[in-house]
């Protein structure tokens, strides 16, 4: 799958693994990097459902048309499809699903 990201930090800590740690701390710091070369590594969104422990799943609400990964309980990557063959994504944003 190609992917593009929101924004030039999202980029940052991809390329950068010390960018991700300094960021979200060195356990989510990891997870982000894995999951964006999952995203890489498969060649359309249904396959993400071959990895339980992401959790892939569509979004709701004023967040129709975003999907989560989840980074570890608390934590979730939120990307985007930008085409209809759900073949290329945008990672959008990492967030604390709860707000701690």
């Amino acid at each position: 799958m190609d992917a593009t990201f929101a924004d030039h930090s999202l980029r940052r800590c991809y390329e950068s693994q010390k960018e991700g740690i300094l960021r979200w701390g060195p356990k989510i710091g990891r997870r982000y990097i894995d999951r964006v070369n999952r995203l890489y590594a498969v060649d359309a969104a249904n396959e993400l459902s071959a990895f339980p422990e992401l959790r892939f799943h569509p979004l709701g609400g004023d967040r129709k048309g975003d999907y989560a990964l989840d980074l570890d309980k608390a934590w979730r990557l939120i990307i985007t499809f930008t085409n209809k063959a759900m073949t290329v994504v945008c990672v959008k944003e990492v967030i604390n699903h709860y707000g701690d």
